[in-house]
């Protein structure tokens, strides 16, 4: 999304010249993918999570009345919040699938590159080693087609937290970025509710140097001056709702990108191994199409056709590799 942001900001073009992505070409471009990638705040915040799952279950009674009456018309709560040089967002979610189900895919790491390949921005993705070792290599570009030579490889991190009957807490994260970014993490809580389903927390945080912050703040001032997230700041004269607009507005949009790609995920897993790969890009798509004002980015069409070409080419590569 903050294809071109950096045009026009010297300093920032200065210090990407003096990066390297382990992929070459395309640089800036894949920076600024970066950063609209980076937006979503992804990331712990460690004081604030819940140690086991009758903390969690303690957090969804909190919420019962924000889980039941919402803007999203469905049991989900997103909060963002933006603290010194720390960008964060967070959802709060009651899902369909039981515990058990839930927790044995999602802690795989393979799940994972499943789920970030639906986000418009991951161009590839590969789940590598085992056990203490599994980490994830991700290029991230453009929301259009783009060679992953262009793009900027980021390796994650992935750890196992918590792996009990009743809770399931993981944590992807990096320690440095492109432009001064840091501290990237994905976290994800869950925990089985008594009436059926479960409680997912999935959180997101990042920090950002003085070149990420002129990076964004010169996207949202030009290419993504209109953009805006889900809080409710105000009204206008008419009564229709004013949303939160700029770097929360960028956490808060990502944020629910990356729930809906977790919730397709989890949602394809009855449907034959061959299926699934189509049925999270529909889902996905037709997840975020019911949020236009702060989701849609490219048709429908287009999506499907840039993320079968990107999911046919890790299918070769991986082929290749075997």
């Amino acid at each position: 999304m903050l294809i071109a942001a950096i045009a026009a900001i010297t300093a920032v073009q200065e210090r990407a010249c003096r990066l390297r992505p382990v992929w070459s070409g395309g640089f800036i471009r894949s920076v600024l993918a970066w950063l609209a990638l980076a937006s979503a705040g992804l990331g712990l915040v460690a004081p604030a999570w819940a140690q086991d799952g009758a903390a969690l279950r303690v957090r969804q009674l909190e919420l019962r009345s924000a889980l039941a009456d919402n803007a999203f018309g469905r049991p989900l709560v997103l909060e963002s919040v933006q603290q010194g040089d720390r960008l964060s967002g967070e959802i709060h979610a009651v899902i369909a699938q039981p515990f058990a189900l839930a927790a044995a895919a999602l802690q795989s790491h393979q799940a994972w590159c499943d789920i970030l390949m639906l986000h418009l921005n991951v161009k590839h993705c590969l789940a590598l080693g085992a056990g203490a070792d599994r980490r994830l290599q991700i290029a991230i570009g453009r929301k259009h087609d783009q060679p992953v030579a262009d793009a900027f490889a980021l390796g994650l991190g992935y750890r196992i937290l918590a792996s009990q009957p009743d809770y399931l807490a993981l944590r992807l994260e990096a320690a440095d970025g492109p432009l001064g970014t840091r501290d990237f993490r994905i976290g994800l809580a869950l925990a089985p509710l008594p009436a059926g389903g479960s409680f997912l927390r999935l959180n997101y945080s990042y920090r950002y140097g003085l070149a990420a912050r002129l990076a964004l703040q010169g996207y949202l001032a030009t290419l993504g001056r209109d953009k805006v997230g889900f809080s409710v700041v105000g009204r206008a004269a008419d009564g229709s709702p004013v949303h939160i607009e700029g770097l929360r507005g960028a956490v808060e949009r990502n944020t629910l990108r990356y729930y809906l790609a977790i919730e397709a995920y989890l949602g394809a897993l009855a449907l034959p191994a061959a299926q699934r790969p189509e049925r999270r890009l529909q889902a996905w798509f037709d997840a975020t199409e019911r949020h236009p004002l702060q989701l849609h980015e490219l048709e429908r069409d287009d999506y499907l056709a840039m993320k079968r070409r990107e999911l046919a080419r890790l299918a070769a590569g991986s082929a290749a590799a075997n």
